[in-house]
């Protein structure tokens, strides 16, 4: 009896250290967990909630949620999303998602970059996890600007225990044309522009290295040019074309926001083309916020009339492209 009793003694010991030693495990774990890893402070913040949605549909959150880090996470706004065509984290969720998960790669660098620590220049080379991009860190009037591919930095150097975060104004859209040419081809709305440069030969160069950025005019433009069908462009004087299309590039990486910083208390500038002359750059004002501007025009040295731009800030691996709404004229 009194060995059993010794036995019941000794189980009962035996079983109160065992929910011991399982209690302190559990309150490990628990005290363990950090809700301060990047993903979580972007999941707490009501302003990023479609990019939340992008790190979860495509499984980042749970990279970043693991990983030692540090990472920097370039995350653009619910606003900025609304105007790529994401109406909030359902939109996101409902997406491509390979698309998805290009986005969540491209505004995922490894390591901890302090966007304001970097030298005062223009379209300095970064490498995300999805490809490069280019930091612009610049001083406009009293404002010290931060961009990315031409887009503003909202908010910057957000601290989380494994990394910080960026909010951006724009969603960064990854490029996929190692050359600028190739992203002009794939445009079905520059095909004249796209023939012009093959025709005239100005295509090989701006296959090198470059950078290049190019204003695209589009097929409407090339119509009211003259160049009205592919036939006609392959018909066509290669040196006259070749003039025209050398007054459509710039040698160099130009996005829509380095002009808005560079330019001056005129809020007008010249900028050389590669054919040797210049365009005129004329800062749009933003209607609804003074002293700001929303975007650029542009005017040649035979345009009557200011040419606008329709799309913006397409980069490709050696140069960036715009497409404007009328032609660049050297005459009238």
């Amino acid at each position: 009896m009194k060995l059993q009793l010794r036995y019941y003694k000794q189980l009962v010991i035996l079983l109160f250290a065992t929910f011991l030693i399982t209690s302190c495990k559990k309150d490990e774990v628990l005290n363990s967990h950090d809700n301060n890893r990047v993903n979580l402070v972007i999941a707490d913040n009501f302003n990023l909630s479609s990019f939340s949605a992008v790190l979860r549909k495509s499984g980042m959150d749970k990279v970043v949620q693991h990983g030692e880090g540090p990472y920097t996470l370039l995350a653009p706004s619910d606003a900025a999303f609304s105007t790529a065509g994401y109406n909030g984290p359902v939109a996101v969720l409902a997406g491509n998602t390979k698309m998805i998960s290009r986005i969540a790669n491209y505004h995922t660098l490894d390591g901890k970059y302090e966007l304001n620590k970097l030298p005062f220049l223009f379209n300095q080379e970064l490498r995300t996890r999805g490809g490069k991009m280019y930091a612009t860190h610049w001083i406009k009037g009293r404002d010290t600007v931060l961009t990315l591919n031409g887009s503003r930095v909202l908010a910057q150097n957000i601290a989380a225990s494994n990394g910080l975060i960026q909010v951006l104004d724009r969603v960064l859209t990854p490029y996929v044309h190692d050359l600028i040419g190739s992203a002009i081809a794939a445009d079905p709305n520059i095909t004249l522009f796209a023939q012009a440069l093959k025709s005239s030969g100005v295509l090989q160069t701006i296959s090198g290295a470059g950078p290049y950025t190019v204003f695209a005019p589009d097929n409407a433009a090339m119509q009211a040019l003259g160049y009205s069908t592919v036939q006609q462009i392959q018909l066509s004087d290669p040196v006259k074309l070749r003039s025209f299309l050398l007054y459509h590039i710039v040698k160099d990486r130009r996005f829509v926001y380095d002009y808005i910083l560079s330019t001056g208390t005129s809020n007008m500038a010249q900028q050389g083309m590669m054919d040797g002359n210049s365009i005129t750059i004329k800062l749009v004002p933003n209607p609804n916020a003074p002293a700001s501007f929303q975007g650029i025009s542009l005017r040649g040295i035979g345009n009557t009339v200011d040419i606008k731009l329709l799309k913006q800030d397409m980069l490709s691996g050696n140069g960036v492209l715009h497409v404007i709404d009328g032609g660049l004229r050297i005459t009238q």
